[in-house]
């Protein structure tokens, strides 16, 4: 009797499997919007006038409010404070109100002289009205994409905590990641080659951002249902949390330690994905098309592997040892594109060899963080970690597209122009790219070094037997 009073919904492997996939299509399509122009870079340098500078500032603007005006410090506390289920609402509205203006910024209605376009196009005048104009809607998706990754991070932790926890968030990564193969393919198709859209993509993503937020009001009636359960077994109240508490996030070292590598690895990756479809076409001669075609496998194999590693991860452990080989094969990939002779074959490989440095940090690296903080601050442990995070996706787009430029003179106003055969040499930014890669290395040795003198588990199994 006493064991069928303390069962939970959390407890039924239907019930919180799908609380899983409705949050993770959230994120699925959260994912589709963040890289729908990835593919169409040289498009929207010829359409839009784009150069990669200014593409690079546009991408990297997701993230400008989170870093500049500390949202994501706020976003933790909101979560700390307010809860999975108004944050996640939050989150999600953001996403659509900021996509929604990315969208109309790309718009013909705009660039034609549109609401708002002569005063966009008073200042600030080499930087198109358009890219101006995308960069406010995307900071502001920006916010709630960032938003809604920590409260996933935390309801799956709610949701799966001593069962299949880093399996959980293995997979919900591997669905996100599927939103990336998905983009990558459907963006070039639905813009076109004979006379290119680059309109439609960005709507159909938008209007995806809007079944997201509906399949996240969906898991609120779930996870009410659950806080009412767990709520009758607990006859002592939770610790609550403080505004204090982010204090002693700064004051660890282990937990900074995972925090900047996290941002050294992530910055080499997503940056990357912005710059990957054009770095394809020049070093391969492929189309748009054909060249995000070739990158699209790549979240296909950190599709796959994530969940089996996080599995391992649950029965197994080694979570730091994972890390370590993660960034080794991160900074391979990069050396390879950055200094090899590429074709296709070589091109497949690097991009397989990513997809498992993909799967093996996320697996391990999102598991391991419950066990350095306390339950009551683990939404504010997590924004931390985004926001140190965002700084290098702030930075990398706008440094990549910086140094794409300048290594490259005179090139960008050869492809406005419309001189053929004229393409960007990508080897600087690639060796930006594989340097972050050896620092995440020795931060993977520093952190298996703590944990093997303090004792926080990392190597250890998430399964508690």
């Amino acid at each position: 009797m006493t064991e069928k009073i303390q069962q939970t919904l959390r407890d039924s492997k239907a019930a919180r499997w799908t609380a899983l996939i409705l949050i993770a299509s959230t994120m699925f399509f959260a994912y589709m919007f963040v890289d729908v122009l990835s593919p169409l870079q040289t498009l929207l340098e010829t359409e839009r006038g784009w150069s990669p500078d200014v593409f690079g500032m546009e991408e990297g603007s997701e993230f400008f409010l989170n870093v500049f005006f500390f949202f994501l410090i706020f976003a933790g506390i909101i979560l700390d404070k307010m809860g999975v289920r108004f944050t996640g609402l939050l989150s999600a509205s953001l996403m659509v109100i900021g996509g929604s203006i990315k969208l109309y910024a790309i718009t013909e209605y705009f660039n034609n002289g549109g609401v708002g376009y002569e005063f966009f196009n008073s200042f600030w005048t080499s930087v198109p009205a358009s890219a101006k104009v995308a960069s406010i809607g995307f900071a502001i998706f920006g916010c709630g994409t960032e938003m809604a990754g920590i409260t996933v991070s935390k309801a799956i932790v709610k949701w799966f905590s001593g069962k299949e926890l880093a399996l959980a968030m293995g997979l919900e990564m591997a669905i996100a990641r599927l939103g990336v193969f998905a983009v990558f393919r459907i963006s070039p198709l639905l813009a076109g080659s004979i006379n290119p859209d680059i309109v439609t993509p960005v709507a159909v993503c938008c209007t995806l951002l809007c079944i997201g937020l509906l399949t996240f009001l969906v898991y609120v009636f779930m996870d009410k249902k659950l806080d009412k359960q767990i709520g009758e077994m607990n006859t002592e109240p939770e610790d609550p949390f403080h505004i204090s508490d982010i204090g002693k996030l700064f004051t660890s070292k282990t937990f900074l330690i995972v925090a900047f590598l996290c941002v050294l690895y992530y910055s080499a990756i997503f940056p990357f994905q912005k710059f990957a479809t054009g770095m394809l076409e020049s070093r391969l001669g492929l189309s748009a098309t054909d060249a995000a075609a070739v990158f699209s496998w790549f979240p296909i194999g950190a599709m796959v592997l994530t969940p089996l590693l996080g599995a391992y991860l649950d029965h197994k452990g080694k979570g730091a040892t994972m890390l370590i080989i993660g960034a080794l094969l991160m900074c391979g990939c990069h050396l390879i594109f950055a200094l090899a002779p590429l074709n296709h074959f070589i091109a497949y490989v690097a991009i397989v060899i990513l997809g498992i440095s993909f799967s093996l940090v996320p697996a391990a690296l999102w598991p391991s963080v419950p066990k350095l903080v306390e339950n009551r601050y683990l939404g504010s442990a997590y924004s931390v970690i985004f926001w140190i995070q965002n700084i290098g996706l702030l930075s990398f787009p706008i440094l990549i597209g910086w140094s794409l430029k300048a290594s490259n003179p005179g090139v960008s106003e050869q492809i406005k122009a419309g001189v053929e055969g004229v393409s960007y040499n990508y080897t600087v930014p690639m060796l930006i790219f594989a340097s972050l890669g050896v620092l995440a290395f020795l931060l993977g040795l520093w952190l298996k070094a703590e944990d093997k003198k303090k004792g926080y588990g990392l190597e250890l199994p998430n399964i508690e037997k």
